[in-house]
């Protein structure tokens, strides 16, 4: 049997109280948070949302997470042999589970309709 290691997402959208489910992976050696994470959503639970663009270079930092308390890209820190607990950015609006806004406020949508001048 392969080795396993738990990881504790915390979960929940806005507004509502979170909740924290464990996970049980498939451990190998230089694997990322990232590859944990996607294993869960395409083998346990595909409701899982998370957010991560490896693909390309201009939306880098979507994958952005707290790792045992740290702020973490999840595409480059390694998941380690032992438990690991994963959440949201905690200083960013939580729209699900691992996914924030993580717009700049400046550029954020509603910011810029709320402070343009109306004759423009």
């Amino acid at each position: 049997m392969k080795e396993r290691v738990a990881i504790t997402v915390k979960r929940g959208v806005q507004n509502e109280e979170p909740h924290f489910e464990v996970y049980h992976v498939p451990y190998r050696e230089g694997m990322s948070v990232l590859d944990a994470i996607l294993w869960v959503r395409t083998n346990i639970d595909s409701s899982l949302a998370v957010r991560y663009s490896c693909i390309n270079a201009n939306a880098c930092k979507e994958c952005m997470v707290m790792v045992d308390g740290k702020t973490q890209y999840a595409c480059t820190t390694r998941l380690l042999n032992r438990d690991t607990t994963i959440e949201p950015l905690s200083n960013k609006v939580l729209i699900k589970d691992l996914v924030t806004d993580i717009v700049p406020p400046k550029e954020n949508l509603h910011f810029i309709v709320k402070n343009t001048p109306s004759n423009v």
